[in-house]
């Protein structure tokens, strides 16, 4: 393979300009997909119709005094997140997005944080957020996205859209006319706490415009391209690049219904993209084989692979005819799939390009809004997250003998700083640049590598640096492994650090071995230990675990997916 020229989307300075323009060109094709309920059929809503609701929504927030103030929002992936979350930011106030999974003393702290004078929430959340705000007497509205009438300070969504295309009727252009300057703080993010409390990142209009230009010059989203929504909308990663990038490009979303109807949802939406986490594309190509094995298709599917990348070095490309059924599965549309979040086994990436399914790896965080690195479509390692966009610039900082190093970033794309936490930005930036706390190296064609992060990195007693991450991706290879977390214990008897591994059993696979469903916990032990013996053969001693632990339920994850080693670590 061979890099090749950036490509050349129309620029954008803000989200405003975005939409407008969308609005124009893309007028009568579907921007979103949607369904009134889990059984009801997908329905397109057009481009227009956002651009009017938007519209509407944003005069009517105006007139009821919310310029420039903070709004919060918390929901699934819906229209009306969509539309709340460009009236706010195109010309009212500054968004705060919420993880709709939070308790309520969490949303509690911070609206409370954020100082926000409204609310914006589904019904199903209704009781989590009256119980969030009660008190607070600055939140001055609560709108709620399923109410029909309005109840107090409970107003109606739908009747404060009707109430703005009312406004504009009659002449009303304050948010029609508002100025965007996209230097401005924004957007409030707080990010996933996956190691201690979460921190406010906040982010500009052209923190959002210079990442959706850059990553649209690394790859092309199509205008016939279908994505649908899995990851939380509220986290920049889906809001970035599975909400607002399928809007500058004219392409369309379908809402998934939840995650365990992802299956059905691609079926009916028939997918051409979809954005993931590692733990769900590798539960996705997990479960191929599962379905091949038992249908006894297993040794077929072999065949077919072996014949298929064989005809492949002749130039010839069979796949889409080869594994007909497995496309099929994901809707017969399905062509990409990138996952950001963490690192994915290479072996994955490379077996479901091998299946016709073209997956890539990016690279990013909250605070960089969010990508850095991102794979191209014809130009790609399955083992790397990718070349650096074109908006940034990324260092690796006091590298050793491997090259590896901290990542440091600077660019149009990077946030302001930590809302309120002077702590935190003087910890945060170094001469100027982000420190991603995440540690990696680039190859020699200018592929970024992740090796772990910053905080998690293992120091034995003879200075070996030892990453968790590394160990636990070839522990997770094993089939009877649903997840683990690798620490390090100093106990007093021992000369050096002692490597610890908390193991999840995969109790299906487990189950589906002969007489699986009788084995004990102990003898389930044996087996997943005698699996670490095999891995520690191929480890220098120092990587080597030595302890093993079996955990009964899952280990506590942010919104992405990743365990939350803090969490864990102090339970």
């Amino acid at each position: 393979m061979k890099n090749y020229p950036l490509l050349e989307p129309r620029p954008i300075r803000d989200l405003k300009q975005m939409l407008d323009e969308s609005a124009q060109l893309f007028a009568d094709r579907p921007v979103f997909h949607a369904k009134a309920s889990q059984d009801a059929s997908y329905q397109p809503i057009l481009y227009k119709t956002l651009k009017a609701d938007v519209d509407a929504l944003g005069t009517a927030l105006v007139d009821l005094g919310l310029k420039d103030t903070r709004i919060a929002l918390i929901g699934e992936h819906r229209f009306e997140w969509a539309v709340s979350y460009l009236g706010v930011v195109n010309g009212t106030g500054i968004i705060v997005p919420l993880d709709k999974e939070l308790p309520s003393h969490e949303i509690r702290n911070m609206v409370e944080r954020a100082r926000t004078s409204a609310v914006i929430f589904s019904g199903k959340l209704a009781e989590k957020v009256a119980e969030a705000v009660q008190g607070n007497d600055g939140v001055r509205y609560l709108i709620h996205m399923d109410a029909k009438e309005d109840d107090g300070k409970i107003l109606s969504f739908s009747r404060l859209v009707e109430k703005g295309r009312a406004l504009l009727a009659e002449g009303n252009r304050e948010f029609l006319d508002a100025v965007i300057d996209p230097d401005e703080m924004r957007i409030i993010l707080f990010t996933s706490a996956n190691t201690s409390k979460s921190k406010g990142a906040m982010l500009t209009h052209r923190n959002i415009a210079s990442n959706l230009y850059a990553v649209s010059r690394m790859f092309e989203l199509r205008s016939d391209d279908v994505m649908l929504s899995v990851l939380p909308i509220h986290h920049t990663y889906e809001c970035t690049c599975g909400f607002l990038l399928t809007v500058y490009k004219g392409s369309s979303v379908a809402f998934c219904d939840g995650l365990k109807y992802i299956a059905k949802n691609m079926a009916e939406a028939r997918p051409s993209v979809m954005l993931c986490v590692p733990l769900l594309l590798e539960n996705m190509y997990r479960k191929i084989w599962e379905s091949a094995r038992k249908k006894g298709a297993d040794k077929k599917l072999r065949i077919a692979l072996k014949i298929s990348n064989f005809l492949r070095k002749l130039g010839i490309d069979l796949r889409k005819k080869l594994f007909a059924e497995i496309h099929h599965t994901f809707g017969g549309r399905l062509r990409l799939m990138i996952s950001g979040a963490a690192a994915v086994d290479p072996v994955v990436m490379k077996g479901l390009q091998d299946l016709g399914i073209l997956a890539i790896q990016g690279y990013g965080l909250t605070e960089c809004s969010p990508i850095l690195t991102v794979n191209r479509e014809f130009y790609y390692k399955d083992a790397s997250c990718g070349l650096v966009i074109p908006c940034c610039e990324i260092r690796i900082d006091d590298p050793n003998d491997a090259g590896v190093g901290e990542i440091i970033a600077r660019g149009e794309n990077i946030m302001l700083g930590y809302y309120e936490d002077e702590e935190a930005n003087q910890a945060a930036f170094k001469d100027g640049l982000f420190l991603t706390g995440d540690l990696g190296c680039f190859d020699k064609e200018g592929f970024l590598y992740i090796t772990g992060r910053k905080k998690n990195v293992i120091i034995t007693k003879n200075g070996k640096n030892v990453y968790p991450e590394e160990i636990e991706m070839l522990l997770n290879k094993s089939p009877y492994i649903s997840e683990s977390m690798v620490i390090g214990k100093d106990l007093p008897d021992e000369e050096d650090i002692t490597l610890a591994a908390q193991v999840v059993p995969d109790m299906d696979a487990i189950r589906e071995l002969p007489g699986g469903a009788e084995l004990s916990s102990e003898q389930i032990r044996d087996m997943i230990w005698k699996d670490i013996k095999e891995i520690n053969k191929n480890m220098v001693s120092y990587k080597r675990i030595k302890e093993l632990v079996i955990r009964d339920r899952e280990f506590e994850k942010t919104t992405t997916k990743k365990i939350k080693r803090y969490a864990e670590g102090n339970k």
